[in-house]
């Protein structure tokens, strides 16, 4: 442990604590529960079939995390910023990193409040709200405290939207992690659903292949019209 620091000498460097022993191959992924709420096809193809492609977007977005979850930590006054935090939570049976969790003195403890960077804007989805809440989640856990409230920082925008973590955020965000473990241990991928606004986006459209694996070939609706015929007299 370290020792308290002299009058007029800088904190010590903060050393987030260890989370609870547990199984990281027994542990969902945290970006997971995001790819599963966005589509579970798109999540099976990602953490199951472990299949990847990148479009415009999520380099975008990759870049933008390369910048702000390089491991490290940086002082604001009593505050500390944390850079690429490992979390993880036994209870929610999830693990993952951190963007970035700043870390705010309180007795002699620290209060954490995750803040989680995202290339576009604001979505009508709650994909990005439910990953942060996760990360509350994991902080709680680790840190013993309760978490109200973090933040997703838009790149497109360039300015901070303040996720509070209620209670019908808290339930949802347990639901998916649960769903998204099961389609992880079912190991199945679910077959495709083709939606413009959602596909046409994704950088799988080419491997999902939704429009053409969404309706049945000709040999499909042959051997389903020979199944629907009566039999003759």
């Amino acid at each position: 442990m370290a020792s308290r620091s002299s009058a007029g000498s800088p904190p010590p460097h903060v050393v987030p604590p260890e989370p609870p022993p547990a199984e990281d191959a027994d542990l969902v992924p945290l970006s997971a529960l995001q790819h599963y709420l966005f589509c579970p096809r798109q999540c099976a193809l990602i953490h199951v079939e472990r299949l990847w492609a990148e479009n415009v977007l999520t380099v975008e977005g990759r870049i933008l995390h390369e910048q702000s979850d390089k491991p490290g930590q940086a002082r604001r006054g009593e505050r500390r910023i944390v850079h690429g935090m490992p979390i993880r939570s036994a209870a929610l049976g999830v693990a993952g990193v951190a963007d970035v969790v700043e870390l705010t003195r309180e007795g002699k403890g620290w209060r954490p409040y995750p803040i989680e960077y995202k290339r576009g804007r604001p979505k009508a989805h709650r994909a990005d709200e439910v990953q942060l809440c996760a990360q509350a989640l994991c902080l709680e856990e680790m840190f013993a405290v309760p978490v109200h409230e973090g933040a997703l920082f838009y790149g497109k925008v360039r300015r901070r939207t303040v996720v509070a973590f209620d209670d019908e955020l808290r339930a949802l965000t347990r639901e998916i992690a649960a769903a998204t473990r099961d389609l992880l241990v079912a190991g199945r991928t679910p077959p495709p659903v083709y939606e413009a606004k959602r596909c046409d986006t994704c950088s799988l459209l080419q491997l999902c292949r939704p429009k053409r694996l969404a309706r049945p070939g000709p040999v499909a609706a042959w051997l389903h019209r020979r199944i629907e015929e009566p039999e003759p007299p």
